[in-house]
């Protein structure tokens, strides 16, 4: 059966990345770090996040910057817990807009409330579009604040 993982690119500090993501999220952890012989200096490191397999190959041979068509996406329960990862990934990052942010290294995250999700969905439509116009407003999402508006 095939296996899917997400692969990243990085022209350095791809170990150093994988930990600091891996430390962020439980069932998250560096599984391998392997150092490939040759003139390019290529490292791969093999981690996961959340239980879900990641690999960072580093080498900057050839390596795009990243951009904002792709983010990794992490739905939170609690307010708490937004505002743990938003303040550890934005550090030495910068923050954009509806729960986005660029971390340090490059990479586009989404910190998004799970109940954002789920009042989007509401067949209501009135509901999901006061929820959508306040999101549209914010950097960092407010839970309190997106069941605010959905409340009307």
């Amino acid at each position: 059966m095939p296996t899917i993982s997400t692969f990243f690119w990085f022209k350095e500090k791809a170990e150093e990345a994988a930990s600091f993501y891996a430390s962020l999220l439980p069932n998250s952890g560096i599984q391998n770090v392997t150092r490939l012989p040759g003139p390019m200096a290529v490292s791969m490191v093999e981690f996961t996040l959340e239980g879900r397999p990641f690999i960072i190959m580093e080498s900057a041979f050839g390596a795009e910057p990243f951009n904002n068509s792709v983010s990794i996406a992490v739905l939170c329960d609690t307010q708490a817990e937004i505002d743990r990862l938003w303040a550890a990934l934005l550090d030495g990052g910068s923050a954009m807009a509806c729960g986005w942010l660029k971390d340090r290294y490059g990479v586009v995250w989404q910190i998004t409330p799970c109940r954002l999700i789920e009042m989007t969905k509401d067949k209501d439509r009135a509901k999901a579009e006061r929820v959508l116009g306040a999101m549209n407003k914010m950097i960092k999402l407010d839970l309190a604040g997106l069941e605010r508006a959905f409340s009307g």
